[in-house]
């Protein structure tokens, strides 16, 4: 009883430390909502800002939220359906990495478990002790971030990792592994579809996109854009988050789609003074 009552009185945030997370930027999406709206559809869902804060301020919401990494996506059903087994096991990564947090670090970025509840457990260890929490993987799809420099890592966080299960087994939720582009099989007139996809690079050396390992390209920007065309043809309401850039604003210069620029900061710049200071495009039609 005294852990349900824990569960309530934590609200969900994300899970994971993601390149681009919005949980700074909430407010902002929040008065950047539509008035009313159907089913929420998220397919860059990332580590899930907004989703958590629909669940939480929108009892009754119908969710349905994808994303093409698939260790990410089933990491949202493993917490969702077989939450005790997963702190059970995070456990004992704490226990382990406190004993040689090096040589378990890179044991465990080596390893490759096919067990889905090992699998979840070690990219949430992983998020928790790498460099910067910064999720990267190279050519091969492997993961390739190295160890971070902490003294005391909140590896399980039981607490949240319980209340994100509970209210995503109670709410109307559907999670798939899947292409963007899939969105417009499944929005109908009325709904909302929120893109965060990863963000078009402002110089040459800003181009960070190895969430999976196929890069986010100028040509998929421009898919993206003409899928916003036809999900706005079809009657949905969208609203997309991308980087300050030329190309971006050109890609969405017709007259339906209303631009602002936002400041926000960047919580993975390896240098902390480059954190703060930037913008990005917020695009909506409504």
């Amino acid at each position: 009883m005294k852990q349900q009552y824990r569960q309530i009185l934590v609200t969900p945030k994300p899970f994971v430390k993601w390149a681009g997370g919005k949980r700074q930027l909430i407010p902002i999406l929040n008065e950047n909502l539509p008035d009313n709206f159907r089913t929420y559809h998220e397919p860059f869902l990332g580590g899930g800002a907004l989703l958590f804060h629909m669940l939480t301020e929108r009892d009754g919401q119908k969710c349905c939220i994808s994303d093409l990494n698939s260790d990410l996506v089933l990491a949202y059903t493993v917490i969702q359906n077989d939450i005790e087994d997963l702190i059970y096991s995070l456990k004992d990564h704490e226990k382990n990495y406190q004993k040689d947090s090096k040589s378990y670090y890179y044991s465990i970025r080596e390893s490759n478990p096919d067990n889905k509840i090992e699998k979840t457990s070690r990219l949430l260890f992983l998020n928790r002790t790498c460099f910067n929490g910064l999720y990267r993987v190279n050519s091969r799809g492997k993961f390739n971030v190295p160890l971070g420099k902490y003294t005391n890592p909140n590896i399980v966080n039981e607490d949240n990792l319980r209340s994100v299960s509970n209210i995503l087994k109670s709410r109307n939720v559907s999670i798939k592994c899947q292409d963007f582009g899939e969105v417009l099989r499944g929005a109908k007139k009325g709904d909302l579809v929120y893109f965060d996809p990863p963000y078009h690079p402002v110089s040459d050396t800003a181009n960070f996109t190895s969430y999976t390992n196929k890069d986010f390209t100028y040509d998929d920007l421009i898919r993206l854009s003409e899928l916003c065309n036809s999900l706005d043809a079809k009657g949905c309401k969208i609203l997309l988050s991308n980087s300050d850039s030329k190309e971006v604003a050109n890609t969405f210069s017709t007259k339906q789609w209303k631009i602002k620029r936002i400041k926000a900061n960047r919580s993975i710049n390896s240098d902390s003074k480059k954190r703060t200071g930037h913008y990005e495009l917020l695009i909506k039609n409504y």
